[in-house]
């Protein structure tokens, strides 16, 4: 399996680092160098200017990560060429977004909220299968853990449905969302936190 990514319900460590990543939550976060694919991964908050890099990674991501679950017309649908950044725009605004770059690559993104929802998990075609998603993942469940939230729920594509599970998810329901008149299947999946 490629990438892993979240079908979205609206239509989508480095060392040196780590006092980076500290800032954005309480607690230290050695556990993540271990997740670490490569010595030069590190992960950041997301700023408005990394915008239209996050669109482009998502594009790539599904058009190329996700043929094996999606055909053309449904990945066409998921990710349109021409992407509404004004949309965009709208849906990380109301995200807590992490980002991972390798030197100054973006390799991948998560976006969550505080109710539990993982929203968006994509990797960077170049990058998949390193590491990328799971370290985003870890990252993000332990602010969620230390901010109290007790369940975790994705609207996982097919591609990251697998992912999920090995995180500890388990699907709910199968879902099916429309882009325009495209179908594109999708698992409902939850997670239960243990208490810190």
């Amino acid at each position: 399996m490629p990438g892993y990514f979240c079908l979205p319900s609206w239509q989508w460590l480095s060392r040196n680092s780590l006092a980076n990543l500290a800032s954005l939550s309480a607690e230290p976060t050695a556990f993540l160098m271990s997740a670490m694919p490569t010595p030069n991964l590190s992960l950041r908050a997301y700023q408005a200017q990394d915008l239209p890099a996050i669109v482009a990674l998502f594009q790539a991501s599904v058009s190329q990560l996700t043929a094996q679950h999606y055909d053309a017309t449904q990945r066409q649908a998921w990710a349109p060429a021409t992407a509404d950044m004004p949309a965009w725009q709208t849906r990380l605004a109301s995200l807590e977004l992490l980002i991972a770059e390798d030197g100054q690559a973006i390799a991948g993104f998560i976006g969550f909220s505080f109710d539990g929802h993982i929203d968006l998990l994509f990797t960077a075609p170049g990058f998949a299968r390193q590491g990328v998603a799971s370290a985003l993942y870890a990252a993000a469940e332990q602010r969620l853990q230390m901010a109290g939230v007790r369940e975790l729920h994705t609207e996982a594509s097919l591609v990251a449905q697998a992912f999920f599970a090995r995180q500890g998810f388990s699907v709910q329901q199968a879902q099916t969302v429309t882009r325009g008149a495209v179908n594109l299947p999708r698992m409902l999946m939850r997670k239960t936190l243990e208490p810190r």
